[in-house]
């Protein structure tokens, strides 16, 4: 059994939405006396790049990097949007599906531009995320995926979560509800990321 006690892990991550979001997914490891960091925490600046063809191969880019960097255990994901009507875009480069890092504005935006005037039944959509744990000492390496069904809305939310464009324009088909627009009794019962990391943490726990 992988003693994690005393531990640090590195969440490999700059936006900040997510980093509080994984933070906490993974409040029960901080009752183990695991210590989280933050890219900013160890004074890491650079980023790798991206050239996976899928969100697990890009994760697993991200968590060797920066572990190799740092020498730490550490925990990055990779995810976005994939909507089938569109040949599955953005898919990995939703973030930068414009040819560059664009904002969420420009996101949703460009987004309600390709399906203009697309029926409700072309408009199915995914929210999928993956995440990847390694290790740079032993070079054990975990990942978990999960994805949530729905369809995007021909208007944004008035909600909007900075940091997650996509969310704005997101009908979780399970409520029928903007992804924003959701409770937390509701969020919790259908966040792919919190989901895909009580997996994770399964596996951490028993290494």
């Amino acid at each position: 059994m992988y003693n994690l006690k005393m531990k640090k892990i590195l969440i490999a991550t700059t936006n900040q939405a997510k980093l509080e979001e994984i933070k906490n997914g993974l409040k029960s490891l901080l009752k183990q006396n695991i210590k989280l960091l933050t890219l900013t925490d160890v004074g890491v600046e650079e980023k790798p790049e991206e050239k996976g063809g899928t969100f697990c191969e890009n994760a697993k880019i991200k968590a060797e990097f920066f572990a190799k960097k740092t020498g730490l255990p550490t925990l990055a994901d990779d995810g976005g949007l994939i909507i089938p009507y569109l040949n599955n875009e953005p898919g990995v480069k939703s973030r930068r599906w414009l040819g560059y890092e664009a904002s969420d504005e420009e996101l949703i935006k460009y987004t309600l531009q390709r399906l203009k005037k697309v029926p409700k039944e072309k408009r199915k959509a995914y929210l999928q995320v993956c995440l990847c744990f390694f290790d740079p000492k032993t070079k054990k390496i975990f990942f978990e995926e999960e994805k949530i069904e729905g369809f995007i809305a021909k208007k944004p939310s008035d909600k909007k979560t900075f940091g997650y464009p996509f969310r704005a324009l997101f009908i979780v088909k399970k409520f029928n509800k903007y992804y924003d627009e959701l409770n937390d009794k509701e969020h919790k019962k259908i966040n792919h990321r919190l989901i895909a990391l009580k997996k994770l943490i399964k596996k951490i726990n028993i290494w």
